[in-house]
């Protein structure tokens, strides 16, 4: 099951307290359809416990109750014969019908000290209990692991938050807890993508930095980032999908697909600006420009993406995310870039040094209209 939670504790007895507590919030929450745990009490066992100052009195000794325990009920091999050319091991042992009770043990008398039989109800108790088959540790805990399935529409995400409750509002500050299996390889990559995307959005802004020569315009550029990343939440909302390491990796991606559309905009203006235009005119005229590309590049890539998003294809419904945050971020983007860009471009962008060799670049585009 896709989750797995690891519950650890410092003894075995604080996990006995509190694992059927545990599982009973956790069946009772409904973004999980099905619970289990590998710790489970049902194995049964007889704890005989030695009254020891009654064994003193009536003169019998513990080594003998505890040899005659052996003998009638271990089945202990005292060693081989061979019969017919055949080996055969010699076991003592009591016959099954006559050691299959626990009042069994009232038919096992022991000697004491005087030679005189003595019943061993009379010196033992016995208790029943319910105990694992085994025992499992995890970081060197006494640990039991819960693993649940997920509800249709929940998350692996949803799943750990919701275990994450559970802990709080059962377990105290003895308990520690780890994940496994999915739940720890999505934890993991979930950190690895969150990593992925700042250093992308850091080795951008570096680029278009040097590019520039300016601090400025590559922040302007940088925030269709935000944009696009709105967009891909929103648009997973809408369509009812989660967010996985598909549609991370689909984040990712729009780092590069979407900072474009600020590039194409924030360069043409500046371009324009070092002709000696003025910088309202520089960018409304930048955005009317390269309004066509913009347009031409968001739909190619929005539309690249659909078959993704409409899970066309053998074994694509995992990669549903993907395809639903490219395209929903794209088209998002791009209509905000449109009005976001040049306010902010007109708002922050500083002056720029008029090059009087670049004229000619305006009596062509006037020859061009």
């Amino acid at each position: 099951m896709p989750i797995q939670y690891i519950i650890q504790a410092p003894t075995f007895e604080k996990l006995r307290e509190k694992i059927p507590v545990f599982m009973e919030e956790v069946g009772k929450s409904d973004v999980f359809s099905t619970t289990d745990v590998n710790l489970k009490f049902n194995k049964p066992e007889i704890n005989v416990t030695i009254d020891r100052e009654k064994a003193e009195s009536l003169g019998i000794s513990i080594l003998d109750i505890a040899q005659t325990l052996q003998l009638s009920l271990s089945g202990q091999r005292f060693g081989y014969f061979i019969k017919n050319g055949k080996q055969y091991q010699v076991i003592g042992q009591f016959d099954q019908k006559d050691r299959s009770k626990p009042l069994d043990l009232t038919s096992i008398f022991v000697k004491n000290n005087k030679g005189e039989l003595i019943q061993m109800d009379n010196v033992v108790t016995i208790e029943e209990q319910s105990n694992p088959p085994q025992l499992y540790h995890n970081n060197r805990y006494m640990s039991a692991t819960v693993s649940a399935g997920l509800a249709p529409g929940k998350s692996i995400s949803d799943g750990i938050d919701a275990m994450n409750e559970i802990k709080a509002k059962v377990l105290d500050d003895t308990f520690t807890t780890d994940l496994g299996g999915e739940s720890r390889d999505f934890v993991e990559s979930s950190s690895n993508t969150s990593f992925a995307f700042g250093l992308a959005l850091l080795l951008i802004f570096l680029i278009l930095a040097a590019q520039f020569e300016s601090f400025i315009d590559p922040l302007i550029i940088i925030l269709t980032v935000p944009m696009a990343v709105a967009g891909a939440l929103f648009s997973l909302w809408l369509f009812d999908q989660t967010w996985n390491i598909f549609s991370q990796i689909g984040t990712v991606m729009l780092i590069g697909l979407v900072t474009k559309n600020g590039i194409l905009i924030v360069e043409f203006a500046n371009q324009l600006r070092e002709q000696g235009k003025p910088k309202y005119e520089a960018i409304m005229e930048a955005s009317e420009a390269r309004l066509r590309p913009i347009l031409m590049t968001s739909l190619a890539i929005a539309l690249g993406a659909l078959p993704i998003a409409m899970s066309l294809g053998a074994a694509s419904t995992s990669r549903i995310g993907m395809g639903v945050v490219i395209v929903g971020g794209t088209i998002f983007s791009l209509i905000l870039t449109l009005f976001i860009i040049p306010a902010l471009y007109f708002m922050w962008s500083r002056a720029k040094k008029h090059y009087p060799e670049f004229d000619h670049i305006d009596e062509y585009e006037k020859a061009s209209k």
